[in-house]
Order: C-alpha cells, then structure tokens, then sequence
C-alpha cells in the first residue's frame, strides 16, 4: 500500500483543525445560556494552558524574563480578541460570529500597511474591498441597524489581527511555545480576576457547557497549537492560510445543522465575498512574501 505523503498528512491535521475551530462558535454560544463569558473564557484557557504545560514542561525550564514579558503583551491582544467574540456571540449569530472573526485574515495586511506607512498591494486592496462589501451584506440589515453583537465581534477581528502581526515579528526572537502558556494562561487568569468580581459561579457545570469546555480548551487551543506548529512547516504558507479560510464555512454549516441557523440569501452573498476577499488577501500576502524571501 502506498504511503500518504507528509504533506497530505499534514494539510488533512490543519483541516482539521480548521474544522475543530468552526464548529466552536455553536459550542460556545450554547454554553453561554448556562455560564457567564468570562467565567467560560477563564475555565477554557487555564484549562488549556495547564494541559500544554504538562506536555511541554520541558519548555518551561528554560523560560526567561523577556519571554514572560513578550507572552503577556501578547496576551492583551488575544484578551481584546476572545473577550470581544465571546460576549459578541450573546447578541448575534454563531455564523455571523465566524465568517466576521475570519475578517482578521484581510485586516493583517492594513495593520502592517500603516505600520510600515506603505500602501497595499493591488491585489490586496481588492480582496479589502471584496471583504468590506460582504461585511455590510452580511451585517447590516435593509433599515441600515447592525446589531450590537456584530460590533463586538468585528472588534475581536482587529484584536486577533494585530495578535497575528506581534507574533509573526516576535517568534523569531523567543520559544515559541513559552510564549504560547504565557498568553493563553494570561488570558485566562484575567478572565477569572473580572468574572470573580462580575458573574455569579454556576451552581454546576451541564453537559453543554462541558462540553464546550473540552472541545475549545483541549481540541481548539492545546491540541491545536501542538499540531499546528508541528505539522505547518509540512506545507506551504499560502496552502496553510487556504486551509484555515474554511474555518468560518464549517462554522457557518455546523450552526445550520447543531441549531439549525439560517443565513438569508443576502448574507450568503456576504459571506462568498468574504471568502473570496480573505483568499485574494490570503494568497497575495503570501505571494509578496515569497518574492521578499527570494530577494534576500
């Protein structure tokens, strides 16, 4: 029989995650009737900063002071990006929540653009218009109200987008994995500091919020950092980054099935230019950067 190569091997573990990641958003609004939002985000990132301590301890010896401090900075993006998306899906839709945190994808490049005080590229710009113009279909309603929900969760792109930005400059310069525990643990301890002070503890844990648990904390987070950081360097860039742009389609489909969410004709136009814009942004960012490498 013949052997799968590494490369398909690695690229079905990304999908998969990919999948993992888009059916949490159903999950996790489903919880959120039982459990308040920081509560949930506290349980979820402890939770999962503590399984990926067991697993790479051997990291943890060698932690140093600039990597704690790096970690924590880190941290205040993903706090601003989970907080925002998990209070955001109280007011809106699982499907919505996906596709609008996948516009993190097309808001990477316009953060660098400012930073780096340079204009996007064509194709770029493109896919930014494409993105924008789903946006508004999906998003505002024919009386021109966009829902408080959708606000938060479009806030919770940008977070994510500039977490993408800080890690791709600063990884080079510290253990990958150390600075991996100390943001996931800093979201999660700031999580349980304001539901402390905020969100009354559930008299006890259902199965939903259970379940939710275990599936965003050990199969979203831990599990999915270790496969992606030991699979990616198995494929290509620009094959990753279209891998992980189906994470808001199996979101929006595994809400139709689990809770049989609807998206109207009108938003599923929105969506399509989502992804087309995310793709264009996704494969041209790519493509420069290759260019960039082979000229160094």
């Amino acid at each position: 029989m013949k052997k799968i190569p590494m490369r398909w091997r690695a690229e079905i573990y990304l999908l998969l995650i990919a999948f993992v990641w888009g059916t949490t958003f159903i999950l996790v609004k489903g919880a959120l009737g039982f459990v308040g939002p920081y509560t949930f985000l506290a349980l979820r990132f402890i939770l999962a900063s503590i399984l990926l301590a067991c697993v790479s301890y051997q990291h943890l010896y060698r932690i140093s002071w600039p990597e704690i401090k790096a970690g924590l900075a880190l941290g205040l993006f993903l706090i601003v990006g989970f907080v925002f998306q998990t209070v955001g899906l109280q007011y809106t839709s699982a499907s919505n929540t996906a596709f609008i945190t996948g516009l993190s994808v097309v808001i990477v490049p316009i953060i660098i653009s400012i930073y780096t005080s340079s204009l996007p590229s064509w194709g770029t710009t493109c896919g930014i218009v494409l993105a924008t113009t789903g946006l508004f279909l999906l998003t505002v309603t024919n009386a021109f109200y966009v829902s408080y929900g959708d606000i938060l969760v479009l806030g919770a792109a940008f977070g994510f987008a500039a977490h993408i930005v800080v890690v791709d400059r600063w990884s080079f310069h510290y253990n990958t994995v150390n600075l991996a525990i100390v943001q996931i643990l800093a979201v999660g301890l700031f999580c349980m500091l304001v539901a402390i002070a905020q969100e009354p503890w559930p008299p006890v844990i259902n199965a939903p919020v259970m379940e939710a648990l275990v599936i965003t904390s050990v199969f979203g987070t831990a599990l999915a950092f270790l496969v992606q950081n030991t699979m990616q360097k198995y494929t290509t860039p620009t094959r990753t980054a279209i891998i992980f742009i189906t994470e808001p389609i199996f979101g929006a489909a595994f809400a139709h099935f689990w809770a049989g969410e609807v998206l109207s004709s009108r938003a599923l136009v929105g969506c399509a230019l989502i992804i087309s814009g995310m793709l264009l942004t996704e494969l041209d960012f790519a493509r420069l950067k290759l260019r960039r490498l082979r000229q160094t």
